[in-house]
């Protein structure tokens, strides 16, 4: 793909899934000087609360804040303010709340913008990794594939103006040839070869997801579980380059 170690590593968003900071410090330490972006989800962000984010802000690292907002649309505006004020760089929503609860939260984070601030991407979550052909026709109670239900929403995303889609690796290329190439995909479910799958049900290596045009990949366990974390994000970025 041609990619510099750089731009490789900026692909890969490592999943600081811990119950607290002080976990997520031994990582960073671990994992210091290698430039990925850094997702704060809700385990740690319930646990370590906004001051956290605004330290990894301070060292440097780009950080999705990944909270899955879904409520009405004047609750997601005032969150997606408060979150815009931390200085994240990227946040998410459900797509399933509707085009006027993503447009709120575009408003929501240009409103909150300080001097200088670039807004931050905001981004979708489709369906779920986890989510089968099952669970989504008998408990979700949506008829049809996966991918249907995929697309549909994320050109819903992109009609009420928001960055990309968060999918799995499975989807990325509909979704880029329903909502074009600069429609940003982030996607989960990545799984170096020889992992193990855990709970998610649609994975790609992360050589295959980037071969399917993502644009970033979500990568926790086999990272962050591993003995050697580091040389575990450099093994994936190597094949990547």
């Amino acid at each position: 793909m041609g990619l510099t170690r750089e731009q490789a590593a900026g692909k890969i968003m490592v999943a600081l899934d811990y119950a607290d900071a002080a976990a997520a410090e031994r990582l960073l330490q671990e994992l210091q000087g290698i430039p990925c972006y850094m997702k704060v989800g809700m385990q740690l962000f319930y646990a370590a609360g906004p001051s956290f984010v605004e330290e990894l802000k301070n060292k440097g690292y780009l950080v999705f804040l990944d909270v899955k907002m879904h409520d009405i649309p004047n609750t997601v505006k005032g969150g997606a303010g408060s979150v815009t004020k931390l200085g994240v760089d990227m946040f998410n929503v459900h797509a399933a709340g509707g085009a006027a609860m993503m447009e709120a939260a575009l408003e929501g984070a240009e409103a909150a913008l300080l001097s200088g601030q670039a807004r931050p991407a905001v981004i979708a979550v489709t369906q779920l990794t986890s989510t089968s052909q099952a669970t989504l026709n008998n408990e979700i109670g949506i008829a049809g594939t996966v991918e249907d239900a995929v697309i549909r929403y994320a050109q819903l995303a992109k009609q009420a103006g928001l960055n990309g889609v968060v999918a799995s690796p499975m989807e990325v290329e509909a979704i880029k040839a329903a909502c074009g190439a600069s429609f940003q995909t982030v996607t989960p479910g990545i799984r170096p070869s020889g992992a193990a799958l855990n709970d998610q049900s649609r994975i790609m290596t992360p050589r295959e997801a980037l071969n399917q045009g993502t644009d970033y990949m979500v990568i926790g366990r086999p990272i962050t579980a591993a003995s050697e974390p580091r040389a575990a994000l450099e093994s994936i970025i190597e094949e990547l380059i």
